[in-house]
Formats: structure tokens, C-alpha cells, sequence
């Protein structure tokens, strides 16, 4: 068994994989600055360091004598990166590279680090479904930070022998997501308002698409892109889109909620926010031939497991 430094460990996604390491008898100390993580989410075996992934004297503590890393540490958020750009730019992409920094300082061969991109990196690009040789023209600065996260994981890969895997998360939902954070998904905005029978407003008509993935499949894919990098060659800088490749639009996403929820929606509709992507699909050809994992969970089963959670 190994042990790995999860940064950004109390928050969705990372609380989830630091249940999945600890059951399988894995070590996992935690980076987080809780200012979104919940210390709460974490088992009673993680170590946790509080602190901010940008600081480089800490990360290399942090890291320091483990076999990996999963760097997931960000302010997950388009609008927060449109009133904070400076600031999300330093969690978002000086803290990527403080962790390829301390991970090539640690031992002859660089640790391996497996990585949360993100589909935003592609922008409004129009022909479907992406693919990771898509143009990548990002419209934010969340975006535009994590197609920064892949260059100089590039670079660490490709001048410091630091193996790195980059996951192109698309719209990721499940337990744990906080329906009450301004900059939360929309699924579990939508799971919450719905399960108490209060009203949703939908931005722009409700056709626009997305491809959600649950939680769990991101783990999956996370853990297996870590045991491609421990076990193949010295130098790696894939990335992968983590994507189920299937597309649904706004009003199918409530009306399967409302479903479940043995109700009738009320809707409201708003003007459709600035910038916003229309059609958001990824091709998940690269993340099943290479890492040989699908994306299966349907959405009507994660989207009962979080109204479960809630």
C-alpha cells in the first residue's frame, strides 16, 4: 500500500477520493485551506495540513515522502475567477506549480501527479463531441489557469521527470456538492430546491447541453490515471477527458429530478447568463482505451444517490 498527498482533500471531489484511498488500505495526508473543504469530510485516519497550496515551503512538507500526489486544490468557479482574478489565478495555477515543484524535488524520479483539469480549457468550441486534440480556447480565467496547469505540467514532465496525468473534468455532481455555495453546481442546486418543493430559475431556455459524471467515476479515473503513471514509463503528460460522452440539456436534468422527487416543477426562466457555453460534450475514447475506465454511472442513479445524501 502507498501513501498520497491529496490537495484540496476536504472538499467534493477530494473527500471522496480520500474515502476510496483509506478503504483500500492506502496512506493519504490532506492540503487544504478549508476555505470550501469541510474537515468534517474527512475520515479519522487522513492527516490533515491546514494550509494554502500556493505556499511552497508548506506543499514540500506536504509532500515529502509520499509515492504520489492528486493535486485538486482550486477555487472551482468562473464567476469567482471574473471578481478575483488575481487571487483565483494563485490557488488555480501558482498552486499547481508549487505542486510540480515540490513533486521533482522529492527523491531521483519526480513523485507522480495526477492532476483536476478541466473542460473549460476548451471554450465554446462547436464541433462535438471533444476530444483531447480539440482547440482549446478557454473564456474564463478558471479555464484559461487550468490549460496552464497542463503546459507546465508538460514542463514538468518533459524537463524534470515528473510524471504528471491531467483530468479534463466536465460537470462533475453527487453527495457532498454544497447546494448552498454561490459558485456550486447546478445539479445540486437543483436537487435541493426541488426535494423541498421550491421554485428554480433557469438562465437562457434550458436547451443548452452538458455531460455530467458522478463523483465516483471521477474517483475511478483519478485512482487509475495515478496506477498508469506508477507503473509506466518515466516520462507521461496525457491528459483525459473525464466524461460519461452522453449530452443533456437543463430541462431534461430537472424534469428527471422532479421525477424522482415525485413532483411537478416550478420553473422560472432568466436571460441566459454572459458568455455561457451552449453544448458541452466530451469524447471519453482516450479515458476507456488508456486507462480502461467508463464513466457508467446513469443519471437518474446519481442524481438519486445525492437527492439521498441532501
Amino acid at each position: 500500500m502507498g501513501t498520497y498527498l491529496v490537495t484540496g482533500g476536504c472538499g467534493f471531489i477530494g473527500s471522496h477520493l480520500v474515502e476510496s484511498l483509506i478503504r483500500d488500505g492506502h496512506g493519504v495526508r490532506v492540503l487544504d485551506d478549508l476555505s470550501s473543504g469541510r474537515r468534517e469530510n474527512l475520515p479519522a485516519a487522513a492527516d490533515l495540513l491546514v494550509g494554502d497550496v500556493a505556499d511552497a515551503a508548506l506543499v514540500r512538507r506536504a509532500i515529502d515522502g509520499v509515492d504520489g500526489c492528486f493535486h485538486l486544490a482550486a477555487i472551482a468557479s468562473v464567476e469567482r475567477g471574473n471578481l478575483d482574478w488575481l487571487g483565483t489565478h494563485a490557488a488555480n495555477l501558482t498552486g499547481a506549480i508549487a505542486v510540480f515543484d515540490a513533486a521533482r524535488r522529492s527523491g531521483a524520479r519526480g513523485i507522480p501527479v495526477a492532476y483536476a483539469s478541466s473542460a473549460a480549457v476548451y471554450g465554446d468550441e462547436a464541433a462535438m463531441p471533444l476530444t483531447e486534440q480539440s482547440p482549446t480556447r478557454p473564456l474564463s480565467a478558471y479555464g484559461a489557469d487550468k490549460l496552464g496547469c497542463e503546459l507546465h505540467a508538460r514542463v514538468a514532465g518533459v524537463v524534470h521527470d515528473v510524471p504528471t496525468a491531467g483530468m479534463r473534468f466536465f460537470n462533475v455532481y453527487g453527495p457532498r456538492q454544497d447546494p448552498k455555495s454561490p459558485y456550486s453546481g447546478v445539479i445540486s442546486v437543483f436537487c435541493d430546491r426541488l426535494r423541498s418543493q421550491r421554485p428554480i430559475t433557469i438562465f437562457g431556455d434550458g436547451l443548452q447541453t452538458r455531460d455530467f459524471v458522478y463523483v465516483a467515476d471521477v474517483v475511478a479515473s483519478l485512482r487509475a490515471g495515478m496506477t498508469r503513471l506508477s507503473d509506466g514509463p518515466a516520462v507521461a503528460t496525457a491528459v483525459y477527458n473525464v466524461c460519461t460522452g452522453r449530452s443533456t440539456s437543463v430541462v431534461e436534468l430537472v424534469a428527471t429530478i422532479a421525477g424522482l422527487c415525485g413532483i411537478a416543477p416550478e420553473i422560472e426562466f432568466a436571460p441566459p447568463r454572459a458568455g455561457e457555453i451552449r453544448v458541452s460534450l466530451g469524447s471519453p475514447d482516450r479515458l476507456r482505451a488508456e486507462l480502461g475506465i467508463e464513466c457508467r454511472t446513469l443519471l437518474a442513479d446519481g442524481l438519486s444517490a445525492t437527492l439521498d445524501s441532501l
